[in-house]
Parts: C-alpha cells; sequence; structure tokens
C-alpha cells in the first residue's frame, strides 16, 4: 500500500489487546447504556441513575470500571461528580454505536 507504514507483529499483539480490552468494557449493556448517555452530555451518578433505572451502587461501580479502562473522566462540582467520555479514540466508536442502535425520538 503506498503511503502506509509497516506495523510489527509485537507492536499489532499489543494493539490488539488494548482493543480488547476496550471492547470487554463495551460488551457489558449497562456500562454500554452509561456511555450512550455521556456521548449526548456529562452527567452525574444521579442523572445516569434517573436515565437509566439503575441504582446508585451499581453505576457508580460501572462507573468506575469506565474509569478503570480510561474510557471516562470525571470532575468534580462541589458535592457531586461529573462524567464524561474521555478516550479520544473510543468516542468515535461509542458514537458510532449511539446512532446506530439508540432510538430516536420520532
Amino acid at each position: 500500500m503506498e503511503g502506509s507504514y509497516q506495523i510489527s507483529q509485537d507492536q499489532m499483539a499489543v494493539a490488539a489487546e488494548d482493543a480488547a480490552g476496550v471492547m470487554r468494557a463495551l460488551s457489558n449493556p449497562s456500562r454500554l447504556l452509561i456511555l450512550c448517555q455521556l456521548v449526548e452530555k456529562e452527567r452525574t451518578v444521579g442523572e445516569l441513575e434517573t436515565a437509566l433505572g439503575l441504582g446508585q451502587a451499581y453505576v457508580s461501580q460501572q462507573l468506575a470500571r469506565l474509569r478503570e479502562e480510561g474510557l471516562v473522566a470525571a470532575t468534580r462540582q462541589g458535592r457531586q461528580m461529573r462524567y464524561r467520555l474521555d478516550d479520544p479514540r473510543v468516542t468515535p466508536v461509542v458514537q458510532t454505536i449511539y446512532a446506530q442502535f439508540c432510538p430516536r425520538p420520532v
């Protein structure tokens, strides 16, 4: 391929492991619902609870996993944490999933 570069097998293996980790994080329906909510805008745990009908402890647990994976980040505003998508590589993936699978009002 003209203008392309070769990637070593070792680099490919590292990239594949990284991508597989992201896909594992996205494979949980609740985490995916949270990410779809965050595509729209930053949200607090309470806003996510209300929007998704999930309990606070469960939402917090899933957000912690997403933070560990580097997919979301949080900013403190007073006593609340506001969550947002954080990985620039993953944001377009989540946006595409959102566009294809999240229902739109008619």
